[in-house]
Formats: structure tokens, sequence, C-alpha cells
């Protein structure tokens, strides 16, 4: 059973129709008084506090082990929240949750690889294998529902609205905008920099990218980046995210001796995902370098609220 300790959070969950759906959101928070649009600082509040519940929900699906994407879910949840955050990270109460954010999600990194190992030994048809890990991977998921960290993040998730609104009345939560705007900008920078240097290394492009592109859905708006551009950024992520996996298996393969029949097949399959990826990022650097001369002409048009769905 799920028990979280937020009232707010656990009403809404138990008016959820069943665990295997996704919570109901409440409808936006009401304007602030004299304005006609939601502020910045109204937005990021209601966004985080979505990522709660949806965190909230995959916790209790990792608890009741109704499915096989409670933990991917999780992740994905995990990468939306730190986006919101990270352009302002340097607000104490941001930093904090941030911090706990990251320490999840480092600690479920070796459990989503297992996981997704075992998908792939059972795509493959090697299921005696795939069952020879299981037990391991329902530990690692047990460990990680017991662990410290995740109890940590959400008594800060429990606390954060309170402290950023302290800090917005103490005025260190001023020009919000202005601060996601030039995180946005520069994170951009950094990719195109890296999609133009052939020696950069792939691994760190992929999380480079990946940054880029959920700060984009986070922050539509802020983001001078084309519909274009961001559709080549996902499929740039999908061919990477691709030979990332496979690279990982092969590493696998030389210290796990029963995995050694399907080393050669993942060393081919690896060699062809890099050049699928090498293409795509050609094109990726292309489409930024056409918007670095057309910034403010090609905004992703999408309502700030609406998060693009992620696939895996």
């Amino acid at each position: 059973m799920c028990h979280p300790t937020r009232r707010t959070c656990a009403s809404r969950l138990s008016a959820t129709a069943s665990i295997l759906s996704p919570p109901k959101i409440p409808c936006r928070l009401e304007p602030v008084a004299g304005t006609n649009a939601m502020s910045m600082f109204d937005e990021i509040l209601e966004q985080v506090l979505k990522a709660e519940i949806a965190l909230y929900h995959a916790r209790c699906r990792l608890q009741a082990s109704t499915d096989g994407e409670a933990l991917h879910d999780l992740r994905i949840q995990l990468r939306r929240l730190r986006s919101l955050l990270r352009p302002l990270r340097k607000i104490d109460s941001v930093g904090r949750l941030d911090s706990a954010a990251a320490a999840v999600g480092n600690l479920t990194v070796p459990v989503r690889d297992l996981e997704v190992l075992i998908n792939e030994l059972e795509q493959k048809g090697y299921r005696e294998l795939a069952a020879s890990r299981q037990a391991a991977l329902r530990a690692s998921v047990e460990r990680v529902l017991q662990s410290r960290a995740l109890a940590i993040l959400f008594a800060e998730l429990d606390e954060w609205p309170r402290s950023f609104r302290a800090e917005r009345m103490a005025g260190k939560a001023r020009n919000l905008g202005k601060l996601i705007s030039k995180r946005l900008d520069r994170q951009v920078q950094q990719l195109a920099q890296a999609l133009g240097d052939p020696k950069y290394d792939r691994h760190k492009l992929r999380i480079l990218a990946k940054h880029a592109r959920y700060m984009i859905d986070a922050y539509p708006r802020q983001a001078a980046v084309s519909q274009q551009a961001v559709r080549s950024l996902k499929t740039v992520l999908s061919a990477l995210g691709t030979w990332h996996d496979l690279s990982q298996w092969c590493l696998k393969a030389a210290s796990e001796r029963d995995l050694q029949p399907l080393l050669a097949g993942w060393q081919k399959a690896s060699i062809s995902a890099l050049q699928d990826a090498e293409a795509e990022i050609l094109r990726l650097r292309l489409n930024l370098g056409h918007d670095s001369g057309s910034a403010h002409e090609h905004r992703v048009s999408r309502d700030p609220l609406l998060p693009v769905p992620i696939s895996a």
C-alpha cells in the first residue's frame, strides 16, 4: 500500500480510479490577484506539484508491483522536476530540492539499467538469463523504496512550496523568467558547441542533449528553438539512447559470462546505432545553427503547462 505523508497528494491519489491509470491533475492554480495570466512563479509551483503527484503515483506502483514501467516513469518525473528546478538552483529551497531529486536519480540508475537488460534478454528469447536476474532487480527496487534518499525527496517536496513562497516574500525569487531564459540559452549553446566537436564524448553528449530537451519541454515559451530542432533533438536522443544501451550491454558481457552469446550481436548493433546517431547529430547541428540566426522567430508554440509526451 501507498502511504504518502502529504494529505493533499494522498487525497488526489485516492480519487484516482486505479493506480494503473495516471492520477487526475487538478485545475490550474488561480492567477495572482490583479493579473490576467498566471505568473511564472505560480506556473513553477503548479508544475512542481504535478511532478510531486506523479512521483507519489509511481512510488505506489513500485510498491504494489503493478507494472514494468513504474521505475521508468519515476525517473522521467525526476528528470522533469530537475529540468524545472535547474535554472533556479541558486535559490536555497530550489537547490535543496534539486539535490534531493538528483540523489534519487543517481540511486536508480543501476536499477533501471538492470531492468532494461532484463527486457532485452526476454525479447531476444533468453528467458532463463532474464529470470536469473529478476531477484536482484526486485531487491534493488526494494532498496530504492526503503532508501533515505527517497524519504528525503518527499520530505523536501512537502516543504518546498512554503519555503519558495517565503523566499519570494524576502525578494530572493525575483526575475524568474530572465533566469530561466539565460540558463536555457546557455544550455542550448553548450549543446551546439558539443555537436560541432567530432571528438566530444558521445555519452556526455547524450547527457547534454537530454538536459536541453527536458528544459525546453519545461519552459517552451523561453526556448528560442524551432519545432524542427526540437524534433531533431528527440531523434538524436533516441539514437544515442539505443547506442548507449548496446554499449552498456557489451561492457556487461565482458564481466558476466552468461551474456557472452549475445556479445557479437550487440557489438554489431552498437556500431550501426552509433553511425545512425552521427547522422542525426549532423542534422541537429544544422537545425540549431539555423535557429541561432532567427531565434525569436521560431519559438516553440505550445502551452507552457502542457509538457511534451516523453518516449522511452
